[in-house]
Order: structure tokens, then sequence, then C-alpha cells
């Protein structure tokens, strides 16, 4: 695959489409049992308050996993993406109900670099926090 964007019709500022991620605590125990990440404070509501979380979190590498599907789905290739990185600032928080949390990602073009790349800034947040800072990624366009 390739991306099905072009470097010259892309310019910085470019917004990117942007979604939104339901996280419920079904979510967590799936993607527990494909990450092999069975660390009780995102499924057990007991542990998780009893070491001074508000309630279960969602995984940090699930988290940045939803916000760049932003970005793949804007390439429509996920190889296309070189370079990926964040700091967690906040956790998402998934409280016991139908509705779970909801990650919201926006995301534009920061800058175009050498051989048709560009740096990609996101933004993610839940329930109005910034779940995740410094998220940038590099991606090579067509």
């Amino acid at each position: 695959m390739t991306a099905k964007i072009a470097y010259d019709d892309v310019e910085v500022g470019t917004e990117l489409p942007a979604q939104s991620f339901p996280v419920t605590r079904a979510t967590l125990v799936r993607y527990a049992g494909a990450s092999g990440d069975f660390n009780p404070i995102h499924w057990n509501e007991r542990f998780a308050k009893e070491v001074g979380l508000p309630d279960v979190i969602a995984h940090g590498m699930f988290t940045m996993a939803e916000a760049v599907r932003v970005v793949t789905d804007w390439t429509g290739d996920p190889a296309a993406v070189v370079e990926y990185g964040v700091r967690f600032t906040k956790p998402v928080v998934v409280p016991d109900d139908d509705k779970g949390a909801l990650i919201e990602v926006a995301a534009k073009v920061a800058a175009k670099l050498d051989d048709n790349t560009v740096r990609v800034d996101l933004i993610a947040t839940c329930a109005g926090q910034k779940v995740l800072g410094m998220s940038r990624a590099v991606v090579r366009l067509a």
C-alpha cells in the first residue's frame, strides 16, 4: 500500500478529519487479551481505586493507538507513518456503564518536511481534558 494523499496537495495547516473513539470496559478487556497487559488498573475498579486512581483507566498504548487512527485513516496506509510519539498527560477514565469514555482526536499538518514527509500534530482529549501531549506523527505521503 502507499499513501493516498499527495504531498503536493497538502499545506501546513491542513486539518485531518477529526474522529471520536468510544472506550468501554469490554474494549479494555479485549485489548488486554490482545496485548497481554492484564494490569488490574485496566479492568478492576476496586484495585484501581486502592492505588489512587479515580476508576479503571484505559491502557496508555491503547489510547495512543486509537489517536493515530486519525492519521492512518487519512493517509489510507498505516505503513505511511514513519515516526510517532506522545507523552501521556492524563489517563482515560472508563466508567462501568453503557457509555464508557470517548477519546476525541483532532489533527493537522504542522510542517512539510523532506522526502515527501509531513509532521502531523494531534490533540487527543477525553471529558474535556487533554490525554496525550506532544502527540506527533511523521508521515510519508505519495
